[in-house]
């Protein structure tokens, strides 16, 4: 297991998955170890995933100046720090969920350095884009003939209500699967052991955002953009999605017909095919562009 120190001295860890050009990928969590990542559904068959595991999660070690150095805007400089330890002059980044926010800040304040950047059903607050509870509310609905689907509208009314418990929590992510089976089932399970919940406490702390600055910054970003989606999600739903895409000169928005928020189990092969082929010549020339993928293939929205 490689590792590599970063800018205050934390030993960060990585994780090499499959062979080819290597494309750095994020974990969301927020501050969820790499490991839950897999293989992105058989991405690495061909990419060489570079599976980041965030400080304090997974084999990387915590820093000194905790929970502090967890914020999200001060764990650009680790991102920065593994392209340089990587001999990379630009990278190919990828982010999922909250790792999204992270993603973000770093093409705003290192867009040069950006070869490319995927963002998989991402949190995008550092936009000034949020999730609201009506928007989980529409995704929830589609669910409706699910067999579990009272249950785990009640546990998002505790949420709500600030009564949530671990089991709560639980029974309120089978809405980020589009099949509540048993890669969903162990996906769930998994979370707690790989979270450091401190960090996660941290992550979103006041001051880690700028949305204004941010927006202008992702503006004037030359790297191509990719931003997939599930239709089933609740955050973000594809609109929001799409609001996210058009705010890069070169952003391309997927939406994965059959999935939620974790696309590379729900519909493996439509995610893989839009993110290989990413980015390819003629996607990213002009402004959020947009098209549908399905389990058969892709099709234009």
């Amino acid at each position: 297991m490689p590792t590599f120190s970063t800018y205050d001295g934390t030993e960060l860890a990585y994780h090499l998955v499959g062979e080819g050009k290597p494309l750095v990928c994020l974990p969301g969590g927020p501050m969820r170890a790499s490991e839950y990542l897999g293989d992105l559904g058989g991405l690495a068959a061909h990419r060489q995933l570079v599976r980041l595991d965030l400080r304090g999660t997974g084999d990387s070690a915590a820093p000194a100046a905790a929970p502090l150095a967890y914020r999200c805007d001060r764990q650009v400089d680790d991102v920065e720090a593994l392209r340089a330890h990587l001999g990379l002059a630009r990278l190919d980044l990828l982010a999922h969920s909250a790792a999204g926010e992270l993603a973000l800040l770093y093409a705003a304040r290192h867009p040069s350095r950006l070869a490319s950047l995927t963002l998989v059903t991402p949190s995008a607050t550092a936009a000034g884009i949020e999730a609201t509870p009506e928007d989980r509310r529409e995704a929830m609905a589609l669910r409706a003939g699910e067999p579990w689907y009272a249950a785990a509208t009640a546990a998002f009314e505790e949420v709500l209500a600030g009564r949530a418990t671990d089991e709560v929590w639980a029974t309120l992510k089978r809405f980020n699967h589009a099949r509540w089976d048993a890669a969903a089932q162990a996906m769930v399970a998994a979370s707690p052991r790989q979270t450091n919940q401190e960090a996660a406490a941290a992550f979103f702390g006041e001051g880690a955002f700028d949305p204004a600055a941010t927006r202008a910054a992702l503006a004037a970003l030359a790297a191509p953009v990719l931003v997939v989606a599930g239709a089933l999600d609740g955050g973000p739903r594809p609109a929001k999605a799409r609001a996210l895409a058009g705010l890069f000169g070169h952003g391309r928005l997927t939406v994965l017909e059959g999935a939620g928020h974790f696309p590379w189990l729900d519909e493996p092969g439509a995610f893989v095919r839009a993110v290989a082929g990413f980015p390819d010549s003629g996607t990213h020339g002009g402004h959020a562009e947009e098209e549908a993928a399905e389990a058969g293939g892709a099709r234009p929205a």
